[in-house]
């Protein structure tokens, strides 16, 4: 059984480890970025980003003011039993967001949509939001929070078999440009794009994809890995470079996952895990083990089954 107080000594962990700590693979990303960029003001934004996140990891201060809107993605073996059950767990993580958000600090960006009352502790309804999936034979529980802006840096578009792979890139193209000339997204980015499902399906696989698997990932399905390659080469194409300054280095690394749609149409959602790219991820045992970890593992071959079990 995971003890629900370990649950949350690890999400309070996680919390300042997101926050703080830029994981490897992306800084790894920026640093080649920075090489194949020609224009002298986005270099000089690159380099002083890795002298920025230095400093925050040396003082273990967060690396960005804005610590954006702390969530939990929790994958469940289907053998693992929680001390309480899952509210019991859920309690965990917002016991747990509330004294981190006292104690890192983060910046408590969590308010009511009408009234703006806020708790000045990142809790409230549906605060933080918790996604769960599950994965057939483990008795482990999967914890990873992900510290991503509320604001700007996502788009919506409902395509249509016709428009193909071109109207795919089209509508990347067209998000990006507004996303760099409107201060929307701060770049570089790893984009996220989810094609297909309903509405909201399409738009949290994009929000997955680009908070959920590091730089330098491919899909499996060559089709899908083809298209992220092709879209991260348009996107470092348009002319937008770090934080909008002329340059090479609008994106990291695009990440595309699909899901089977409605036979009239194609419905896409986009969006960008900014230059502050926060997760942290660790695996919780019944033996009281804690094993951290930069990469989630979230799109297992069981997340991303296709056939009849």
């Amino acid at each position: 059984m995971i003890p629900a107080k370990l649950i949350e000594d690890t999400a309070r962990e996680l919390m300042a480890r997101a926050a703080i700590d830029i994981p490897a693979d992306y800084r790894a990303g920026v640093a080649a970025a920075r090489e194949r960029e020609q224009n002298r003001l986005a270099r000089f934004v690159l380099t002083e980003m890795e002298r920025n996140w230095d400093i925050a990891t040396a003082d273990r201060r967060p690396m960005c003011a804005d610590t954006g809107l702390p969530r939990y993605y929790v994958r469940a073996g289907n053998e693992a039993v929680v001390e309480g059950g899952f509210v019991a767990l859920e309690r965990a993580l917002r016991r747990a967001t509330a004294e981190a958000t006292a104690t890192i600090p983060l910046r408590p960006n969590r308010v009511h949509p009408l009234t703006r009352v806020d708790h000045n502790n990142n809790v409230g309804a549906h605060a933080p939001e918790v996604t769960y999936a599950f994965e057939p034979g483990a008795d482990w529980i999967d914890v990873t929070t992900v510290h991503k802006g509320g604001l700007f840096g996502s788009d919506y578009r409902m395509l249509f078999p016709a428009d193909g792979v071109g109207g795919i890139k089209r509508f990347f193209v067209d998000t990006l440009v507004q996303f760099g000339k409107r201060g929307l997204a701060c770049q570089p980015a790893i984009m996220g794009v989810g094609i297909g499902g309903a509405k909201d399906t399409c738009v949290r696989l994009g929000k997955e994809a680009a908070c959920l698997r590091t730089v330098g990932s491919r899909h499996p399905d060559p089709d899908v890995a083809r298209l992220e390659a092709e879209l991260t080469a348009l996107g470092n194409y348009v002319g937008i470079g770090a934080m909008g300054f002329a340059g090479t280095s609008l994106v990291v690394a695009t990440h595309v996952e699909i899901a089977y749609t409605h036979t009239g149409g194609m419905p896409v959602g986009i969006h960008a895990f900014c230059l502050s790219s926060r997760r942290a991820t660790a695996r919780l045992h019944a033996d009281g083990r804690v094993e951290f970890r930069a990469d989630p593992q979230w799109f297992t071959d069981y997340y991303r089954r296709e056939g009849v079990e």
